[in-house]
């Protein structure tokens, strides 16, 4: 009588990709939710905190102005629930980039382990940066602040936002809050995960500075600055993965990358050391938004120019690094003459080949030691 072993199948492993969409899938629903609840007198008035943007205050019209007022904003502790939705909406447009374009690129270039969660974070945050680099000059097109600079600090405390700007903000607060979830969801390796936190929480520690500390006009323009470059870096390195031979952008992003550091601390100094510092209203008033104090200016100098370093110091590690291994690579291997003696160590010399390297003609071989036994 024939026994029957126990099947010894493992339980059938769900796909990476499966995964994603199931996770997509249930921030759809939830963003649903608060969608829908608009369309009811019920719930429209707690729906409406998370979809709309709060706080906004109407100007009347002035002589400039005589035709039109001017609606503005300010933030506050009801922004905490737009900057929840739209972090939701960031999740769901992170998955839909995912699963139509990196995934089917992917799927054609057939990277290993490694390149292939580079080439999607590179490809999540290249998307990210351009969309945000057009977006700000945009805004700063608009607002006048490339023909007059000194509305970076002219007329400060900058409690009234236009619409544009703090919608931006509170994109970019919801993107960067997005992405701790999507280390989860994107299976990131625990060595990774360091490494992404430090540059999460940077992202988020001078937005939300910035957007507080009614900064924002500075903010903007030194994060279109920085999402300039790293966008070069980015889409540089997806043109690498792709063919290796690519790597002009790197020496291009290598030279803006300082370029950009150093108009940072320029505009920084210029604007907190100088602008700032000169302004008559120099009093902490929590009520008007006013934190232009010596404490606070030194506070937010000190973050921009530590922040500036580390960045700098990884950069130098990394072109250092990056340098020893092409060096390494690219070493020519020298050739030693063969030394010329007499007899038979010089005959024997020969017959090992260049460089010391056996050949199958050698005197060394199984062939030759059976003809000189003979």
């Amino acid at each position: 009588m024939a026994i029957r072993k126990k099947s010894t199948k493992s339980p059938p492993v769900l796909s990476h990709e499966f995964v994603l969409q199931n996770h997509a899938d249930i921030v759809s629903c939830v963003a649903m939710v608060f969608l829908l609840g608009l369309m009811f007198e019920i719930t429209a008035k707690a729906s409406i905190i998370f979809v709309t943007l709060q706080y906004n205050v109407t100007l009347p019209a002035t002589e400039e102005q005589a035709t039109e007022s001017a609606f503005l904003y300010y933030y506050g502790i009801k922004d905490l629930a737009t900057v929840f939705f739209y972090m939701l909406v960031a999740i769901i447009i992170h998955a839909i980039i995912q699963e139509y374009v990196l995934d089917k690129i992917n799927r054609r270039m057939h990277f290993s382990k490694t390149k292939h969660s580079k080439f999607n974070e590179s490809g999540q945050l290249s998307a990210f940066y351009l969309f945000s680099c057009v977006w700000g000059t945009f805004i700063l097109i608009s607002e006048n602040y490339i023909s007059d600079p000194t509305i970076l600090w002219r007329a400060y405390p900058h409690n009234l936002m236009t619409f544009q700007m703090k919608f931006f903000y509170i994109s970019q607060l919801a993107y960067w809050f997005h992405a701790f979830p999507e280390l989860y969801f994107q299976k990131t390796k625990k060595e990774d995960i360091p490494r992404q936190l430090v540059y999460i929480g940077l992202y988020l520690f001078h937005i939300a500075g910035a957007y507080l500390l009614n900064l924002n006009h500075l903010g903007l323009v030194l994060l279109v600055l920085h999402y300039f470059v790293e966008f070069l870096f980015h889409i540089s390195r997806l043109f690498y993965f792709s063919d290796e031979k690519y790597q002009k952008g790197f020496s291009l992003w290598a030279v803006l990358f300082v370029l950009g550091r150093l108009l940072t601390l320029i505009l920084s100094v210029l604007t907190v050391g100088f602008g700032l510092a000169r302004a008559e209203n120099q009093k902490l008033d929590f009520s008007t938004g006013n934190f232009n104090v010596l404490a606070v200016r030194i506070a937010v100098l000190a973050s921009i120019c530590i922040t500036q370093a580390f960045m700098m110091w990884k950069f130098i590690n990394f072109q250092l690094r990056r340098w020893r291994e092409h060096s390494t690579f690219q070493a020519p291997t020298v050739k030693k003459k063969p030394t010329v003696t007499k007899g038979r160590s010089s005959r024997k010399g020969t017959e090992n080949g260049v460089n010391g390297t056996v050949t199958s003609n050698g005197a060394d071989s199984p062939r030759n030691r059976k003809e000189k036994s003979s």
